[in-house]
C-alpha cells in the first residue's frame, strides 16, 4: 500500500513558523511533564507553587535559581556555539571537572599572590577546559574520530582524575571524607553580592555571555561560524578558514565549560568534592536547543532551566521525589521541541492523485471479489 503523504523539505522557514513550532513544543513538553509529576503524587497546585511561585518569585527561591543559572549560562553558551558547527560536545561535564580540578589545585597549593588568586584560578580553569576539549577536536580533525565517543570517554577520565586527587593528596586531613580543604574566604572564594547565595560569578557569566554574543552577532567570526555550520564544503570552497574557525570555536566552548567548573567550586561549594559537577551536559544541550543557538536567548533559557532544578530540590524535600525526575522532565521538553521542529523543516503534503487511485483500486478489488 502506497503512502498517501509526501514530505517536502522547506526551502525557507519564516520566523513566525519557527516561533510557533518552538512555543508549541515547549507547551506540549510542559503538559506531558505536568502529567508525569501528577502521576507521581504532586498535585497541580503544588506544581504551580514550586515551579513558579517559589523558583521565580520568592526571594529565597529566586536567589537559588540565579545561583544555579550561573554555571548553566556558561555551559549553555558553550554548547550553543559548538552545536552550531555540528560538533557534538558530549563531554561538557568532563571539561567542567578539569576546570574545577585546575582551580582547586591553584587554591590548595596557594599559587600566586593572594590578591590575584581568583584570577589565576579562573585562567587555569579556562585553559584546562580548553585543553581537555582540544584532544577530541584534534582526533576529529586529524583522524576522523567521532567527537561523541571521545568527549564522552574523556568525561569519565576527568571524573576519575578528580577521585584520584580526593582520595589521595588533596583529601582534607581534618576529616575522613574524600573532599579537599575549604578555600580561603578572602582570596579564593567568589564573594556574595547581598542577595541570598548569589555571588559575583553571575557577573562573570554575564560578561562572558556578552563577549560571545558580540563575536557571534557583530563580528565576522560569527559570520564564518554560521557559514561553516550551514555548509562546511561551501565555506571551504569560498576560501573561509574552516579548520581555524572550528578549532577556535571548540576551544572557546571548552574554556567556558572549564570556567563553569571554577564558578561552582569557588562560588558554591568552596572546595572540590566527589560530585561537585553533575548533569551539566544534558542541561547545556537543552538550553542550546531551546535558545535556537541564539547567544542572547541563552540567558533567559538558562534562567528557566535553573528554575526547574530549584523546583526539583523542593520536590525532593517535600514529595520524596528523586532529583533525576527533573532530568526526565528536561528530556520530555527537549524531545517535544525536537519533534515539533520537524514541521518547521518539512512540509507534509497529501498526494491526492495517489489517494484517489488507491481508492479506485480498492473499489475494483471489492467488486471483483463480490463477483
Amino acid at each position: 500500500m502506497s503512502n498517501p503523504f509526501e514530505l517536502m523539505p522547506r526551502q525557507y522557514s519564516p520566523f513566525w513558523l519557527k516561533a510557533v513550532c518552538l512555543i508549541s513544543g515547549i507547551a506540549i513538553g510542559l503538559a506531558l511533564a505536568t502529567t508525569l509529576l501528577m502521576l507521581n503524587g504532586v498535585d497541580f497546585k503544588g506544581i504551580v507553587r514550586e515551579f513558579v511561585l517559589y523558583s521565580f518569585i520568592s526571594n529565597r527561591g529566586l536567589a537559588q535559581t540565579i545561583s544555579t543559572a550561573t554555571p548553566l549560562l556558561l555551559v549553555g553558551r558553550a554548547s550553543a556555539i559548538v552545536l552550531k558547527l555540528r560538533f557534538w560536545n558530549i563531554g561538557i561535564d568532563g571539561q567542567a571537572w578539569l576546570g574545577a580540578i585546575a582551580a582547586s589545585g591553584i587554591a590548595i597549593y596557594d599559587v600566586g599572590d593572594p590578591s590575584f588568586r581568583l584570577l589565576i584560578m579562573a585562567c587555569a580553569a579556562i585553559i584546562a577546559g580548553a585543553v581537555w576539549v582540544g584532544v577530541p577536536v584534534f582526533l576529529k580533525m586529524r583522524l576522523g574520530v567521532n567527537e561523541v565517543i571521545s568527549t564522552l570517554m574523556l568525561t569519565y577520565v576527568a571524573f576519575l582524575v578528580a577521585q584520584h586527587f580526593l582520595y589521595g593528596d588533596w583529601r582534607d586531613p581534618s576529616t575522613s571524607w574524600p573532599v579537599s580543604v575549604t578555600f580561603d574566604e578572602s582570596s579564593e572564594r567568589l564573594q556574595r553580592i547581598g542577595f541570598g547565595h548569589v555571588h559575583t560569578g553571575v557577573w562573570i557569566a554575564l560578561g562572558c555571555a556578552s563577549l560571545v554574543s558580540y563575536l557571534m552577532l557583530a563580528h565576522r567570526f560569527g559570520f564564518f561560524l554560521s557559514a561553516i555550520g550551514l555548509s562546511p564544503k561551501g565555506a571551504r570552497a569560498s576560501g573561509l578558514p574552516v579548520p581555524i574557525v572550528v578549532i577556535l570555536t571548540v576551544l572557546i566552548g571548552g574554556g567556558l565549560c572549564g570556567l563553569a567548573g571554577f564558578v561552582v567550586v569557588a562560588g558554591q561549594e568552596y572546595r572540590l568534592t566527589q560530585y561537585v559537577i553533575h548533569d551539566l551536559t544534558f542541561s547545556a544541550i537543552l538550553i542550546a536547543f531551546l535558545a535556537r543557538f541564539n547567544p542572547i536567548a541563552v540567558v533567559p533559557v538558562s534562567f528557566l532551566v535553573a528554575g526547574l532544578f530549584t523546583a526539583g530540590e523542593t520536590l525532593k524535600a517535600f514529595y520524596q521525589l528523586p532529583l533525576s525526575l527533573i532530568l526526565v522532565v528536561q528530556a520530555i521538553i527537549l524531545g517535544s521541541v525536537i519533534s515539533v521542529e520537524f514541521f518547521s523543516a518539512y512540509r507534509v503534503r497529501i498526494k491526492v492523485s495517489g489517494l484517489l487511485n488507491r481508492q479506485i483500486n480498492e473499489e475494483q478489488s471489492r467488486q471483483t471479489s463480490q463477483q
